[in-house]
């Protein structure tokens, strides 16, 4: 329904200093495209990718590709999507943004705005498990994403309300939680003291309090430059 997710989007002015802090974790930046007019980098770690962009965004974004976009802005609107903002033309790189409706930004593009690095790196965070999202009203999220493609494939209640679903490009996970801040990049990991090392010789220090329903024994918060929360969990059951 939305396309094939690209990347979060993030507004970071301070680029190099997030570009820089994302492969000291072990990200690896792909290629420009060259589509951007400002400041533009990605990092990814295989399954995930980041977009910096040294641009306002109005908070971070989901940001996926469709080709004949301006057929999809026509279908979504349909459907009752409202967007915030659309360029479509024969001389434009076509975008259109929209909310959902818990406020979270999903950004179309007409195209893909990079190229992913020929070598990948072995998930130095541990496996990218989903984009937690804070919602307000558990059903009414879960009704909205399946009704833009995605499936719901478990449903728990610890540390908070949370429900996980998957697309064939990305999870996202729903959680009726004050504790999360925004979007949230999920990592599991089965060897923690082997990633605390790899944390230590960064120079990359988590975050000393962790919200009050997570064990700080098998949970990591990391804060990146720009103030994305990376949250390491352990693995699923």
């Amino acid at each position: 329904m939305l396309g094939r997710f690209l990347e979060l989007s993030l507004t970071t002015p301070r680029i190099l200093e997030s570009w820089q802090w994302y492969q000291r974790l072990g990200f690896v930046p792909a290629t420009d495209g060259g589509v951007w007019d400002h400041p533009y980098a990605v990092v990814t770690d295989g399954r995930i990718s980041v977009g910096l962009h040294d641009a306002p965004l109005v908070g971070p974004r989901l940001t996926y590709v469709q080709p004949g976009l301006a057929r999809h802005v026509e279908a979504l609107t349909a459907r009752g999507v409202e967007f915030e903002r659309c360029t479509l033309g024969e001389h434009s790189f076509n975008e259109a943004l929209f909310p959902t409706p818990d406020g979270h930004g999903v950004r179309l593009l007409e195209a893909r705005t990079y190229s992913m690095p020929a070598q990948l790196p072995l998930a130095p965070l541990g496996w990218f498990e989903e984009i937690a999202l804070p919602v307000r009203n558990l059903d009414a999220a879960v009704g909205y994403w399946e009704d833009m493609g995605f499936v719901a494939v478990s449903e728990e209640s610890e540390p908070w309300a949370h429900v996980s679903l998957t697309s064939d490009t990305l999870n996202v996970g729903l959680h009726v939680t004050n504790a999360l801040e925004g979007p949230t990049l999920v990592f599991s990991t089965e060897d923690r003291a082997a990633l605390d090392r790899r944390l230590a010789d960064a120079g990359i220090t988590p975050q000393r309090r962790l919200p009050g329903a997570l064990d700080p024994a098998g949970h990591l918060l990391l804060h990146a430059p720009e103030g994305t929360p990376l949250w390491i969990v352990p693995p699923p059951a």
